[in-house]
Formats: structure tokens, sequence, C-alpha cells
């Protein structure tokens, strides 16, 4: 029988994914439990400036402000936001437990893990200083704002030359600095990039620091081969040296993907553990879009919903009752 105090959802993470997954479980009346962080409470988002990809705000809204606006919206229905940070994670069982950084725990009958992903970052001076004044990690996000700017990408993956050709429409010049002479990229992403007119490749370099008071005005390169620096006079330096899905809390816990994402059941939001759903760019390791974790939130609080009510936890679930036992399901396997 359940305790008082098991609560029928938790949510970690407090990011696109996180907030949706609240607003679509506060609403089925589910009292959703958002554990947002003591630090990075509003996720990735709360570095970016303006976001003008994001459906319903044809002028733009710097990221702060959205992620504000969506957990008002989570908290208008109902969801409680804890500013807090899950530390330990219990999954066995029917009920799981979360232990917090203040040393209490949460139960609750379900689980959404939406923790989402961090941008790999240099470490080097200036990089977290001028984050949103020059310095970016998504081109997509902010390739909009460097038309007509020289503009560098530092990385040899496909994600590097993926973000390089992009940014050439934006753009008058493109460096991509590799601190090899041979790139990491697929074939057909490598000639893509050295077809195209406006990206020049400086090799053997690794970029030792960022130039720049309010804004970048440039970077300090290395050669990797003999040690002499130079300096590159430019506008803006976008990042491209991977993604690392925040997943430390549930290793040896729940099946993870070869890219080091949750695994999930195919489009569902269910893991390998009954009871635990994912959401986000945890799960997701091609777009990382607000707007895509937004969706995968809300696929996660629909997936709750229906376990919760196979369980007789919940309201009836808008399902046949053979989808129900098929969305509850017994244990996903890989």
């Amino acid at each position: 029988m359940k305790g008082a105090l098991v609560r029928q959802v938790i949510i970690i993470g407090s990011g696109p994914a996180g907030y949706t997954a609240a607003i679509y479980a506060a609403r089925a009346n589910l009292d959703p439990l958002v554990v947002a962080s003591s630090v990075e409470a509003g996720g990735e988002l709360m570095n970016t400036t303006d976001v003008e990809n994001f459906p319903g705000f044809p002028e733009g809204i710097q990221g702060p402000d959205l992620m504000t606006k969506m957990q008002e919206q989570a908290e208008r229905f109902g969801a409680e936001v804890l500013y807090d940070d899950a530390v330990e994670l219990d999954l066995d069982g029917a009920v799981k437990r979360v232990k917090l950084g203040s040393g209490k725990v949460e139960e609750a009958d379900a689980l959404i893990f939406a923790t989402g992903s961090a941008p790999r970052k240099i470490g080097i001076a200036g990089e977290a200083r001028l984050s949103g004044r020059g310095v970016s990690y998504c081109a997509t996000c902010d390739g909009f704002f460097f038309r007509e700017r020289v503009i560098a990408v530092v990385g040899g993956g496909d994600s590097a030359m993926e973000e390089a050709t992009f940014l050439t429409k934006f753009a008058s010049k493109v460096y991509v600095i590799h601190r090899r002479d041979e790139l990491r990229a697929s074939k057909i992403m490598q000639e893509r990039a050295f077809k195209n007119e406006k990206i020049e490749f400086v090799w053997n370099s690794e970029v030792v620091d960022i130039l720049g008071d309010d804004a970048v005005t440039g970077l300090v390169l290395r050669n990797t081969v003999d040690g002499s620096t130079s300096e590159l006079a430019l506008d803006g330096v976008f990042v491209a040296i991977g993604n690392d899905p925040r997943v430390h809390l549930v290793h040896g816990k729940l099946d993870l993907t070869p890219e080091g994402t949750v695994w999930v059941d195919g489009r569902s939001s269910r893991t390998s553990v009954p009871g635990v759903f994912a959401a986000g760019d945890v799960i997701d390791p091609t777009y990382r879009q607000a707007v895509t974790a937004a969706g995968s939130g809300t696929v996660a609080a629909l997936d709750v919903e229906h376990y919760l009510a196979a369980l007789g936890e919940a309201g009836e679930p808008d399902v046949h009752g053979d989808q129900i036992e098929n969305l509850a399901g017994a244990d996903a396997t890989v």
C-alpha cells in the first residue's frame, strides 16, 4: 500500500523537457514535484540570450524569460518546484526514491528523468565569461546573430562540420580550428566543408584563450606542432567538440545507448526500468533543441499518466485497454 508521503511523479530536471512534463502532469492532477537543481535551474537556456526559433514568440524571447514562463505555467497548474539537487536514485521496486542534496528523500510511483545534456567546454580563459556574448555551443540557436561576421568553429567531427556548413548561411567567413591535420568527420561531411568557399581550415591548432571584454574579438591559438602562438581576429566562436548527456545518476541503473544517452523504447519515454521515464536531451543525441525537448517532455508525462492509470493511481487515460497494457508494459529490454 502506498504511503502517505509517496508522490505520484517526480520530475528530475527543469529545462524545456522537465517543465513541459510538469505542465502536462499537473494538468492531469498528478501533483508533480520538479527537482529543479540548486544552481542550474532552467537548464542550458538560462545561458542563452535571444531565442528566436521557439514557436509562439515571433519577436523572439530571452532564454531565461522563456524558462521562467514555462515554470510559471507549470506552477499555475499545481506543480511544485524544488530548488535542490538529486544526488542519488533508488529505482528498485515499485516506489522510486530520490535522495536530495539536503539529505531529504522523496518517493514517488513514477519518475521522469530529464537532466539534459551539457555541451563539452574547452575549459579556457574567457570561455565562461563570454558565453552568450560571442561564445556559443549551438549554431542553429545563434547563427542568425552573426550575419556578415567572421566566426570560428572549434572541432573536427561531424557536428563541427555540420555547424560550420550551416553557419556559412550567415557569416562572411568561417574558420574551422582543429588540433590535428586531418578531420574525424565522415567523408561526406568533410567534402561538403572543403567545397564551401566560406570555410577556411586552421590545422594543428588549439584555442588557448578567447579575447574580448564584453564581446568576442579574437582567439589566441597555439600550434600543436611547434608550440608557437598567434592571434586570430573574429567576432564569434562556436564550440563543437561534443555533448555529454547528464546520466551520472543512472549509471548501472538504466540501460544506455552506444551514444551514452538513456535508452527508451521506440518513440516512447519508457526506459529499461518500469515506472521510470526519460525525456529531452538526455535521450536525444541528434537534435538537442528546446522545442524537441518540450515535445519529449509531453510524451513522458502522457506515458506516466497511462502507467499510473494502469496501476489504478490516476483517472482513466484516453486509450484503449490493450494500449494501456502495452504502455504500462512489463520490462523493457534492449
